[in-house]
């Protein structure tokens, strides 16, 4: 027994969100939450090992993307974030988006200070970046935010990658990753 569908004829077509011809990429800034979690791990086994850190009551805590060290010296605490840096740019963590705040008193004459690791361009950095393109971009290139992720067009291949290059130069303050590469 055969069974014959006879489907109607599409009325809709899609956009794929490039125009037909144009190269395009994303520039975005991402950080592996597995990663961060591992360095931090190492990290804690560590201070439990070594002996500057007996005694001292040193802890790192992480809640999701904020860190938390906290110590007896602010001299323990600069060692504690050292053994911290160490373990995350093993895991290639980049500490391009590793915000410190302010050393802090804490309770029992002890010192703490919150680490943020920053995830996503936020609107200032994108407008930023967007500038940067517009000013020393190849002619063609064309820029546009896409909620923490940012656009990158152009006719050409090698204007793309002469984008990249330009945006590897450049200090914008967070690690910068390119993705979703489309000729």
């Amino acid at each position: 027994m055969s069974v014959s569908v006879t489907l109607p004829p599409a009325t809709h077509t899609f956009c794929t969100g490039t125009l037909s011809g144009m190269a395009s990429f994303d520039v975005v800034s991402e950080v592996d939450d597995q990663e961060v979690r591992n360095a931090v791990d190492q990290a804690q086994r560590e201070i439990a090992n070594r002996y500057d850190f007996k005694n001292t009551n040193s802890s790192i805590d992480q809640n999701d993307m904020v860190i938390t060290l906290a110590t007896v010296s602010e001299d323990r605490l600069n060692a504690l974030r050292t053994v911290l840096e160490e373990k995350l740019v093993r895991r290639g963590v980049s500490l391009r988006g590793v915000d410190y705040g302010d050393i802090e008193e804490a309770t029992q004459n002890t010192v703490r200070q919150v680490v943020t690791i920053k995830v996503g361009i936020s609107s200032d950095i994108s407008k930023q970046i967007n500038k940067l393109i517009k000013a020393k971009g190849a002619k063609g290139v064309s820029s546009q935010t896409q909620g923490e992720s940012i656009r990158v067009t152009a006719k050409k291949r090698d204007a793309l990658q002469d984008v990249i290059a330009l945006l590897k130069a450049e200090d914008v303050g967070i690690p910068l990753q390119f993705n979703n590469f489309r000729d």
